[in-house]
């Protein structure tokens, strides 16, 4: 059977001949390099990366058909610990991968019974009691070992990684992950992710770092972080007051905020959807990841509702909706005449239909079906921040601050991505601090995709985000593997040596002693050019770091200052003269390179002349690298 052909027939005779084309792409870049030449004989990791809600689940469910295609027939589909979020994946790989065996954490006897007569897809929780199970399954069968494993982690920068790296442990989950790769002769081990920052910085050793990346592209329509979160303020974000959330919850009465404000908005959105033929309008409020204040959030959200319609006949009232109208009608042009939206909102709300619902970890997949369709309010925390997906979302009320926010798991909670948002209709409010974090987890996004679409599937990704921003958890990183470097700062190698130093002189030979504006690619090349050991100056992780900070910037050029004839010895502590150290940091926003000619005459050099780089990244910024050796 021809799994891959069908599964893009059913896509394309949906509809969605765009999305099969991009599954088709995928695939096609994928299969022939990776799948298809795949030596049965060894356990092989690899990363699939997609915007946040850009439709990774289907771009998996294409690469595991033509999985099966090449004689794979078992896979292993691994979601969330979260029930909400485990039920919805089990049940969109039952109608999406209808030529499989499909199976939940409970059906081993299926999955025994089909042995192999189709392929088998087993989801499974990332929940260690379902993965020991499993893991025993898979050993106890005739056809498991000798046959290759198709492992897909869905969000595997989640709960995958091991967590006691830094104190030499394996973490729960990262051991019964590795059993079950175990429990077969070979597997493809597909990490994917929207996030992919805490898995660039898994070391080599560690097992978890891929031998490829792949980044696939959104497709048309698709609403992200260059739409929301640009540089300056958008016309679809709302800025809030900074201290508005603790305002609210202290607050017994109704006052002009923007938590009123969207609610307003949502009711006026609402409207013209509904109106215009739609089924659904969602809202969702994200005020904390404490439990106790979604309730509280959700009981102030009904007690406006109550405000609202007992005061509809009130000119103050009116004049609260028409304000927030001309808003949305400054970017939706043929918006329905106001006193029709009025009068629909009306009788929405007198009549009951406006539903207020708290989605957190203690709700279950029957408990929050409620917002597939009908007018809704969904407030609620962590559980909102991975795969779980709201139809027709068009308003947000974001105002959790963080005060060590982490890149990944604030991209994560950006629930408003996605296809089938109005553009003209969406609104989002926050307050300017969380506008700003967005904005610069987005730019630094975009570098990292640039990256990756031109490093032909290298996994030696860079990232680097403003000061007060980390990129992941700091307890899957390994602290003594992963590089960690600030703008501003110089570096330079206490043990230096050059390749040759014929070969520096010569790529210099065409340079006086002086300051120079330079292609980055020289720089590079110049970097290149130092050997030295990695723990002290690691050069493949500057050059990568250098490449990286200029990557997106047409003939990018960096600053080069050459000095010849130094008389410096070793380990003095210091390399560069006041003079030169002052002429760097005059370049705050530039690669500034400098290279010392010593003559090699002082204690520590041994008569020996050599090259030494001193180097300074631009900006402020603090520059992560995963480790380029083993």
């Amino acid at each position: 059977m021809k799994y891959l052909e069908n599964y893009l027939t059913r896509i394309r005779n949906s509809g969605k001949a765009a999305l099969a084309d991009s599954i088709e792409k995928t695939t096609k870049d994928i299969v022939p390099q990776y799948i298809s030449n795949f030596s049965y004989t060894e356990h092989v990791t690899a990363l699939l990366v997609g915007d946040v809600q850009s439709g990774k689940t289907s771009q998996m469910f294409g690469l595991m058909c033509a999985a099966a295609d090449n004689d794979f027939g078992n896979f292993i589909l691994l979601t969330s610990d979260i029930t909400l979020l485990a039920e919805q994946t089990l049940k969109r790989a039952e109608k999406d991968l209808c030529d499989f065996c499909v199976c939940g954490a409970h059906d081993f006897l299926k999955f025994k019974q089909n042995a192999m007569h189709k392929p088998a897809v087993i989801v499974l929780k990332k929940n260690t009691n379902e993965l020991r199970q499993w893991k025993n399954n898979l050993a106890e069968t005739s056809f498991c070992r000798g046959n290759p494993l198709f492992i897909v982690d869905d969000e595997a920068d989640a709960a995958s990684l091991n967590t006691l790296t830094n104190k030499n442990k394996q973490s729960t989950i990262n051991r019964r992950l590795e059993e079950i790769k175990k429990t077969s002769s070979s597997s493809i081990y597909l990490e994917v992710t929207g996030t992919p920052q805490a898995i660039f910085l898994q070391t080599a050793s560690s097992g978890w770092k891929p031998l490829f990346i792949y980044y696939f592209k959104p497709g048309a329509g698709y609403l992200g972080g260059n739409f929301y979160f640009p540089e300056q303020v958008p016309p679809q974000i709302r800025l809030t007051d900074n201290e508005e959330a603790s305002d609210i919850m202290g607050d017994d009465e109704y006052p002009e905020n923007g938590l009123r404000r969207a609610l307003i908005c949502h009711l006026l959105v609402s409207a013209q959807l509904f109106i215009s033929g739609k089924k659904v309008s969602n809202f969702l409020i994200h005020p904390s990841f404490k439990t106790g204040d979604h309730e509280r959030f959700a009981e102030k959200v009904g007690q406006y509702l109550n405000e609202i319609n007992l005061a509809f006949d009130d000119a103050v009232m009116e004049d609260a909706f028409k304000a927030e109208y001309e808003s949305l009608k400054a970017s939706k042009n043929d918006m329905i005449d106001f006193s029709h939206l009025y009068e629909f909102v009306k009788d929405r709300l007198k009549n009951d239909g406006i539903k207020v619902l708290v989605l957190n970890s203690k709700s279950s997949y029957e408990d929050n079906k409620q917002y597939e369709d009908g007018i809704n309010i969904i407030v609620g925390g962590n559980s909102l921040g991975r795969g779980i997906t709201f139809p027709q979302l068009q308003t947000v009320y974001y105002c959790r601050l963080s005060k060590n926010p982490q890149a990944d798991t604030m991209w994560q909670h950006a629930r408003m991505f996605g296809y089938d948002r109005d553009p003209d209709l969406v609104r989002v409010f926050m307050p300017p601090k969380l506008f700003k974090l967005f904005s610069d987890i987005n730019a630094a996004n975009n570098n990292i995709i640039s990256q990756i679409l031109k490093s032909n599937g290298n996994p030696d990704i860079k990232i680097h985000y403003p000061v007060g921003i980390k990129p992941t958890r700091k307890q899957v990183i390994n602290t003594e593997k992963v590089g960690i470097y600030t703008g501003g700062v110089n570096y330079f190698p206490f043990d230096p040596d050059n390749n040759t130093i014929e070969s520096i002189d010569a790529a210099l030979s065409s340079f006086e002693d002086g300051d120079y504006s330079v292609s980055i690619n020289l720089i590079i090349k110049l970097i290149d050019m130092i050997s030295t050991n990695p723990a002290d100056w690691d050069s493949k992780a500057f050059a990568g770091m250098v490449k990286s900070a200029a990557i997106d910037i047409p003939l990018a050029q960096g600053r080069l200052i050459i000095r010849r004839g130094r008389d410096i010895g070793k380990g003095t502590g210091t390399l560069l003269s006041p003079t030169d150290r002052a002429l760097g940091e005059s370049y705050a926003q530039e690669v500034v390179l400098t290279m010392y000619k010593i003559t090699g005459t002082k204690e520590g050099w041994n008569g020996r002349q050599l090259w030494i780089p001193n180097i300074k990244l631009p900006g402020n910024d603090v520059y992560y690298s995963g480790d380029t050796f083993v």
